[in-house]
């Protein structure tokens, strides 16, 4: 691998590299073997970084939109430059094989673009008034320093998603990684350098206390934004700690994403649309698809033709030429699809393919399609995050609607018909924040991504995306 790990290592705040005493390891979840080792920070260190935010948000917010957009557009460029090593570096450290991974730098690089556009077009309004001594407007402003809590299996483009937002705002950030995939943020954090993002306004805080990070973005009145991509669980509880401070909160939460066939459906187009949205990094994204139904009478040719196309999946070190499934990213993530998979086995589910752990290693597991998996197992209720496909046979488009909105969540739903009228009352019908028909990859910059219900608040990506760094101001003149 090129990738030079020079500097990864150190957290990066007010444009400096900072080591520290304490450290931890950086595995790749396809040998286990250690590739780093990252600074540790402790609750005063990340404290401190908070500080050095808020003393470059002045300057930072003060800058005109264009100078702004001139920094975002700089650091695409590099990102794209650096196409290839971003990509090496996040398949050693994350697993996802080359190919996934170099199409992340490029969608990470989208949205540098598509914010530094958004920000000169932060518009604010002119509201004609009922008085003729009055004049109404509003302005929109950067809300403060932003805290960016971001997870591993995306470990490039979700950060980035955060922080072209932020910064085309004029907010400054302090952004968390993840524990497991630390050296992409801190890659991220090289390439902003390189950018000429000035100092304090990008700031990478590793460690591996993740509560203590969570309580000082939290517990801070500094900071006033967070966003946060991960468990509902973990999003409730920041939702918690964050009410003595009142600050807005961004929450991207799991998913349970339904997939719906209907007899109608284009086989090959659904096949290959529940291919993109199951198995892309190996089934660890929170809308990958959860629980696919599928109409009785198209059922046997789609659960036939799946099966073909997953047994022609090939698993592996994700830096290996071919591979199309990399590894989970822990033992404990296969330990827990395993436990899902036997529950299902157990209440009458049939293993079409796959089913267990793959011998390829401790963080492997086989690419599986489930048929006939019945109401009450956990592999419906719980996010998988694994290479799973479980299969239930519906009748009507009634009985499949219900079954997909009867969960707590609700981030993204799919469903696969050639029948127009269908196609639109399904997109009103499902309960969820991204309704895809007939495709398997809906995510992009220029569109809105987010949840409903228990998936979370607010929206990231499109032009909703900045309103989550934004106070809009209402300015009330008397001229007499």
């Amino acid at each position: 691998m090129s990738v030079n790990f020079d500097d990864l290592g150190n957290a990066y705040v007010g444009g400096a590299w900072q080591s520290t005493a304490r450290d931890f390891p950086v595995e790749n979840p396809a040998t286990g073997e250690t590739i780093a080792r990252v600074a540790d920070l402790d609750r005063a260190q990340i404290d401190a970084a908070i500080g050095t935010a808020a003393a470059a948000l002045p300057a930072w917010s003060a800058r005109s939109a264009h100078e702004r957009a001139a920094v975002l557009k700089r650091w695409a460029a590099a990102l794209l430059a650096g196409q290839e090593d971003g990509a090496r570096l996040m398949t050693a450290e994350q697993g996802k094989p080359l190919a996934e991974a170099r199409a992340e730098v490029a969608f990470a690089a989208s949205f540098f673009e598509w914010f530094a556009e958004e920000a000169k077009r932060a518009y604010g309004e002119v509201i004609p008034s009922p008085f003729p001594s009055k004049r109404y407007s509003t302005l929109r402003q950067p809300a403060g320093v932003a805290a960016a809590i971001t997870p591993w299996n995306f470990p490039i483009a979700m950060l980035a998603r955060k922080a072209a937002a932020a910064l085309a705002a004029g907010c400054t950030m302090v952004a968390k990684p993840a524990a497991e995939t630390p050296l992409c943020a801190l890659w991220l954090a090289r390439l902003a350098d390189e950018a000429q993002v000035p100092a304090g306004v990008f700031n990478v805080v590793t460690t591996s206390d993740a509560p203590a990070a969570g309580a000082a973005f939290c517990e801070s009145g500094v900071v006033r934004v967070l966003s946060f991509t991960g468990s509902t669980a973990v999003g409730k509880l920041l939702f918690r700690q964050s009410a003595a401070t009142v600050k807005r909160l961004a929450l991207e939460l799991g998913g349970n994403a339904p997939l719906l066939v209907f007899d109608d459906a284009d086989l090959d187009v659904a096949v290959a649309g529940t291919l993109a949205a199951k198995f892309r990094n190996a089934g660890q994204t929170c809308v990958s698809a959860n629980r696919v139904y599928v109409q009785a009478g198209i059922h046997a040719a789609y659960v036939e033709r799946l099966v073909e196309a997953v047994r022609r999946l090939r698993v592996g070190d994700g830096r290996d030429d071919g591979v199309t499934i990399g590894p989970l990213i822990t033992p404990k993530a296969v330990a827990k699809v395993e436990r899902l998979v036997r529950d299902a086995l157990a209440r009458g589910a049939r293993a079409l393919i796959g089913g267990a752990p793959h011998p390829r290693g401790a963080c492997f597991f086989e690419p599986t399609v489930l048929d006939d998996v019945r109401a009450g197992s956990a592999l419906l209720a719980e996010e998988i995050f694994g290479p799973v496909v479980p299969v239930v046979r519906f009748e009507t488009e009634a009985e499949a609607v219900a079954q997909a909105n009867a969960v707590d969540v609700g981030l993204a739903a799919y469903a696969f018909t050639r029948d127009l009228s269908r196609a639109v009352r399904l997109s009103e019908s499902l309960q969820a924040g991204i309704v895809a028909i007939n495709e398997g990859l809906p995510s992009v910059a220029v569109a809105p991504f987010g949840g409903i219900k228990e998936s979370g608040l607010g929206r990231e990506g499109g032009r909703q995306g900045l309103d989550e760094y934004m106070d809009t101001k209402f300015v009330c003149l008397g001229v007499g």
